[in-house]
């Protein structure tokens, strides 16, 4: 099948070279390359963050309706100056 991409001058530059010094064409390159890409996207797992919630009643009693800033002061507490 024959089709038009766009992409940089820059990007075309380099691709040529690195197929002539490979001694394939740049058909050969971009295929191998559209080809990793596929087979990588294929099995790429989707990361999923692991659910480590705890089941509880909300904040301490002291904490509920208090600021960052008195969360982060009890946090804190005790350790260093």
């Amino acid at each position: 099948m024959k089709t038009t991409v766009e992409i940089s001058d820059a990007l075309a530059r380099e691709a040529k070279a690195l197929a002539a010094r490979e001694r394939i064409t740049l058909r050969e390159l971009i295929e191998t390359g559209l080809r990793q890409v596929l087979r990588d996207r294929r099995t790429k797992a989707v990361f999923r963050l692991r659910d480590v919630s705890v089941a509880g009643n909300g904040l301490q009693p002291e904490f509920r309706g208090a600021d960052w800033e008195r969360i982060r002061e009890a946090a804190y507490e005790g350790r260093g100056t």
